[in-house]
């Protein structure tokens, strides 16, 4: 079993300094995928809009600058608020959002409570998965021995 914690906000597409447009996101965290947040914008098409990145990166952006490439995150004061952006950019194109700092601050927090940093590894079962890969199984025996003997062999053996 595992964990989800979901937020559901609305960020700013900023257009311009003077402009931005409302678009209502999904903010998402699943155990099952520890080191990853999700966010799935509905910008009024068919289908949403999802990006992943590491959940460390929107943590750290919370406090100051971080990031580079694909995605950047940094904290800023807008009319008195301090909001999170985040900077996306993909081959389709690049999009500047504004999010409420509280609110993305409060969802962070959660997730933290669910998987504490540092315990990230744990809720993959890496370490039992290779532990079951490398266990010797009966059938293993049977490669161990040598069921046909080598010319080197000893008379009567």
């Amino acid at each position: 079993m595992y964990t989800v914690v979901e937020r559901e906000l609305e960020l700013k597409l900023v257009l311009s300094p003077e402009r931005s447009i409302p678009v209502p996101a999904l903010l998402s965290y699943r155990s099952d995928d520890p080191y990853a947040v999700h966010v799935t914008f509905h910008i009024g098409t068919d289908y949403p809009v999802s990006w992943t990145f590491a959940r460390e990166l929107l943590v750290e952006g919370v406090f100051r600058p971080c990031g580079h490439g694909d995605v950047r995150v940094w904290p800023t004061k807008v009319g008195g608020r301090t909001v999170v952006l985040m900077a996306l950019s993909s081959p389709d194109g690049d999009a500047l959002l504004e999010a409420p700092a509280a609110q993305v601050s409060a969802w962070l927090e959660r997730t933290l409570r669910a998987v504490p940093p540092g315990a990230e590894a744990e809720q993959l079962g890496i370490d039992d998965g290779l532990a079951e890969l490398l266990a010797a199984a009966p059938a293993d025996d049977l490669w161990l021995c040598d069921p046909w003997p080598s010319d080197e062999s000893k008379e009567g053996e």
